[in-house]
């Protein structure tokens, strides 16, 4: 498979995800300010929308799947026996997917207008403060002493979660969630996080290089 990425974006979920379960996926990087491609093809066949994760199946129609909640949690569906989302159907899993869509919605997308600098000093302001709540209500997940957000299980959730850290670039002050901070540190220290950070950085590296070649 065929994953499209971009540097420190929340396409690192999926490769966190990917590496949890042993997958080997050709990592594709995408530069989202001149539009290239690590290995020369167009991403707007790829994605019209112009935006990664996009994975590409080796089914023979070579679908490709986007959305980062969809794709993790498509890998994770292959491999039941990993634990890293609840079984389909399951009154466990509408909860996780109710998680997973406030993740998408009150984080992961809050960020953009922030890190873009899109917004009105008053919009900012406010964008900041959702934020902050967002973040403090997953703090709050974590005031009981789980390691993980869901329990002692790793998920897809955390994954998510560790893709969109992404408060200091959006100037969010969330320091102060210690629940959280700590959770972050377990975060960075699991295998399947720092290879995910290595191989990132060597595919960016050497898209960089090809195109300043």
């Amino acid at each position: 498979m065929k994953l499209f990425i971009a540097d420190q974006t929340c396409s690192e979920a999926v490769q966190i995800i990917a590496n949890e379960l042993g997958l080997d996926l050709e990592l594709v990087h995408f530069d989202v300010w001149n539009r290239t491609t690590s290995n020369g093809e167009d991403f707007a066949q790829i994605n019209p929308l112009f935006y990664v994760p996009a994975l590409q199946l080796d089914n023979a129609d070579k679908d490709i799947l986007t959305e980062t909640i969809v794709i993790t949690s498509y890998l994770a569906d292959q491999f039941p026996e990993a634990g890293l989302v609840p079984p389909q159907g399951s009154l466990e899993r509408a909860k996780f997917n109710q998680l997973l869509t406030f993740l998408a919605t009150e984080i992961a997308q809050k960020h953009i207008p922030l890190m873009r600098k899109l917004l009105t000093e008053e919009g900012t302001a406010w964008t900041r403060d959702k934020l902050v709540k967002a973040y403090t209500t997953l703090d709050a997940r974590l005031a009981d002493g789980r390691t993980w957000l869901t329990g002692e299980q790793f998920t897809v959730a955390d994954a998510y979660v560790w893709g969109t850290f992404w408060h200091e670039r959006s100037g969010v002050e969330i320091g102060h969630l210690k629940h959280l901070m700590a959770y972050k540190a377990r975060m960075d220290e699991r295998a399947s996080v720092q290879k995910t950070i290595q191989d990132e950085a060597k595919v960016v590296a050497d898209h960089k290089a090809m195109a300043q070649a």
